[in-house]
């Protein structure tokens, strides 16, 4: 679900969080345009709505951790977790997180991946929203799900500063809802 069909249609916050995000073109590679969120994050109105609208959607629904995905969900986790009086859970990349921890591999376009999470930082019944800069096929939000699962959280929702518009029509991932701000420019 897209902020905009979600009462916040016609919001000027939307238009400026989208405008604050930089584009690069042919990055990492020839093709891509690259969402650059750093240039949001310098905006300090920009990013301030951006964590404004999320708490505003969290705040009442017995969020007990934010899991924020390595390393631009760490950006918009902690002020969401703080705002909303939840912890904030890191899932890394391979070989980051000292001490034990639980691994879920996912498939990417173009090999795998793996994300891990502190053994015991969530625990069974605890209600998650897992948060990332932007969502493209889902597999990476569909692993991080997979991980809190396992531990037996309940995933409330998935949240992306960014949606590229071909996720607008599959807006559950592992039958879990999406909500997304704004779409990437070009």
């Amino acid at each position: 679900m897209f902020a905009g069909e979600n009462g916040l249609h016609g919001d000027p916050r939307l238009k400026a969080i989208s405008e604050a995000i930089r584009v690069v073109p042919h990055f990492p590679k020839p093709g891509i345009m690259f969402q650059d969120i750093t240039t949001l994050l310098l905006d300090h109105k920009a990013f301030k709505s951006t964590v404004d609208i999320f708490v505003d959607r969290y705040r009442h629904m017995n969020i007990s951790a934010v899991a924020g995905v390595e390393a631009r969900g760490f950006m918009f986790g902690p002020p969401i977790a703080l705002a909303i009086g939840a912890k904030f859970v890191p899932l890394r990349k391979p070989g980051k997180l000292p001490g034990g921890v639980i691994s879920e591999e996912y498939v990417l376009e173009y090999g795998t991946d793996c994300l891990e999470m502190h053994v015991e930082a969530v625990q069974p019944g605890e209600r998650v929203m897992v948060i990332d800069d932007l969502v493209a096929t889902g597999g990476t939000l569909s692993a991080a799900i997979s991980l809190l699962e396992r531990v037996g959280a309940e995933v409330v929702e998935c949240a992306c500063v960014i949606g590229l518009p071909e996720v607008k029509g599959h807006c559950k991932l592992n039958g879990k809802p999406l909500y997304v701000l704004v779409e990437p420019r070009q």
